[in-house]
């Protein structure tokens, strides 16, 4: 990644210092890891189930983030048996689904991780996670994300939900904490090793 890449999104002018001190990153589900669009399919038990689209290339945005040693996570309202599989895909150190109060979630997660506002990077598209980015050090939204929230960044992607903002997000955080190179060189040595932990549980089943 070079200068000119990361020129594409719109910053805020202490955004890169702010990156500079996060070592937790929060995530929004519709809207910031997917589209979202809500999709729901007949069950053989005459029941709908929701399903949700994600990004690869976010799922490999986030592998880079651990490889880092960044700790990650998703704060979002509503509650999804494809979120839950897709969390424990990415191995995700925090996951809290069914959250009315966001802020209230945001202060959990300080509590169990021992981190805190000026370390957390919060990533939303609506309304209901201005609570989440307006006390976190650094408030990143999506490209599409609504006007309230634009206003709230300090960092707002080149590329809409679902389709690489959360990827994004965290290869500016890297560049800005100078570990880019050497993160990327680090993942490309073992890619794979980011996912040996679900498939080894997987084969187990």
């Amino acid at each position: 990644m070079d200068d000119a890449t990361v020129l594409k999104h719109l910053t805020t002018p202490d955004a890169v210092a702010r990156a500079r001190a996060i070592e937790l990153v929060l995530f929004d589900v519709d809207g910031v890891l997917t589209d979202g669009r809500l999709w729901y399919f007949p069950t053989s038990e005459s029941g709908l189930v929701e399903v949700k689209g994600f990004s690869a290339h976010d799922g490999i945005g986030i592998g880079l983030a651990r490889r880092a040693g960044l700790q990650t996570g998703i704060v979002t309202k509503r509650r999804s048996l494809s979120v839950e599989r897709r969390a424990r895909d990415l191995r995700l150190n925090f996951v809290h689904q069914g959250v009315d109060r966001k802020y209230d979630a945001l202060q959990a997660i300080w509590k169990e991780s021992g981190l805190g506002p000026r370390q957390t990077c919060a990533m939303g598209d609506d309304i209901v996670d201005l609570p989440m980015l307006e006390h976190s050090g650094l408030a990143a939204a999506p490209a599409n994300a609504r006007p309230e929230i634009r206003a709230a960044a300090h960092f707002v992607s080149a590329h809409s939900g679902g389709e690489g903002a959360a990827r994004d997000l965290i290869e500016f955080i890297l560049v800005a904490k100078g570990i880019w190179e050497k993160t990327l060189q680090q993942y490309l040595t073992a890619p794979e090793s980011d996912y040996a932990g679900t498939a080894a549980a997987e084969a187990a089943r």
